[in-house]
C-alpha cells in the first residue's frame, strides 16, 4: 500500500518534468549528432536582405555558431533526420549515408529581431518584434537538405534568406524537376512525418505546433 501511494506521488512529478523538458532550449547536436549546424547569422557568410557581399562585410548578428531550439522541436527534427537517413537513392542519385538536415537558424534573440525589423520591416519575411518571431521562442528552425556522406546541400529553389517570390513553398515557375522534388521531400518529411508546421513564404522555415504560445527570449550564446 505504501509503495502504491509512493508511485501516485512521484508519477505526476516525472510527468511534469518530461513536459517541462520539451519547453527548454537545447542543442540539437545533443540528440542528433549527425545534424549539420551552419548558423549563417554567426558569420558574415549570409545573404540577409539579398545584399551583395562584394567589399561589404556583412554583420555577424550572433556571437557563436551554437544552435538552440525547444526540446520539442529537437525531438521532431530527430524524427525527420531518422527518416531521411534511410533514403539512399533519390532523384536518380545515390546517397551512401542517406540524406540529412542542415540548420541555418534556430533560436534568435529578440534584440536581433528588432534589428532585422529596423533594416527590413516586411512581415512576410521578418516578424514584427512587437509580437515576436517563432524564432525568438526557439520554436522555429530554418533548414535545408544535405548529402550526409559529403555534407553538400541538395539544390533548392533559392539560397537562404532570398526574400522574393521564389522562396515561397508554392512557387513552381521555371524550376527544374530535381529542385521541385528536393523541396517536396523536405516539406513532406518535416510536415507529414515530423509533424512540424509549414510557412508558405519561406521553403526553409518550419515550426513546432502552437509555437506562439512559448515565451519570448532575448539572450546571446557565448
Amino acid at each position: 500500500m505504501i509503495r502504491f501511494l509512493f508511485l501516485l506521488v512521484i508519477l505526476p512529478f516525472f510527468s511534469a518534468f518530461a513536459q517541462d523538458a520539451e519547453d527548454e532550449l537545447v542543442n540539437p547536436k545533443d540528440l542528433i549528432p549527425d545534424i549539420i549546424i551552419d548558423l549563417k547569422y554567426s558569420t558574415s557568410d549570409h545573404k540577409f536582405l539579398n545584399l551583395p557581399q562584394g567589399d561589404l562585410l556583412l554583420p555577424k548578428f550572433y556571437t557563436a555558431n551554437e544552435c538552440l531550439l525547444l526540446g520539442k522541436a529537437v525531438k521532431l527534427l530527430k524524427i525527420a533526420q531518422d527518416s531521411l537517413r534511410k533514403i539512399t537513392e533519390f532523384n536518380g542519385k545515390i546517397y551512401p549515408k542517406g540524406i540529412g538536415l542542415k540548420i541555418w537558424d534556430g533560436y534568435r534573440p529578440l534584440s536581433v529581431q528588432y534589428l532585422f525589423w529596423e533594416i527590413y520591416p516586411n512581415p512576410i519575411y521578418i516578424a514584427n518584434p512587437a509580437n515576436g518571431s517563432k524564432h525568438n521562442r526557439g520554436g522555429a528552425v530554418d533548414i535545408t537538405l544535405v548529402d550526409l556522406s559529403t555534407g553538400s546541400e541538395l539544390r533548392m529553389p533559392t539560397l537562404f534568406d532570398d526574400f522574393s517570390e521564389k522562396a515561397s513553398q508554392s512557387y513552381n515557375s521555371f524550376l527544374p524537376q530535381d529542385i521541385l522534388n528536393n523541396r517536396a521531400l523536405l516539406r513532406s518529411i518535416m510536415s507529414q512525418v515530423a509533424g512540424m508546421v509549414i510557412y508558405d513564404g519561406e521553403w526553409w522555415h518550419y515550426e513546432v505546433p502552437a509555437a506562439s504560445n512559448y515565451p519570448l527570449l532575448d539572450f546571446q550564446m557565448k
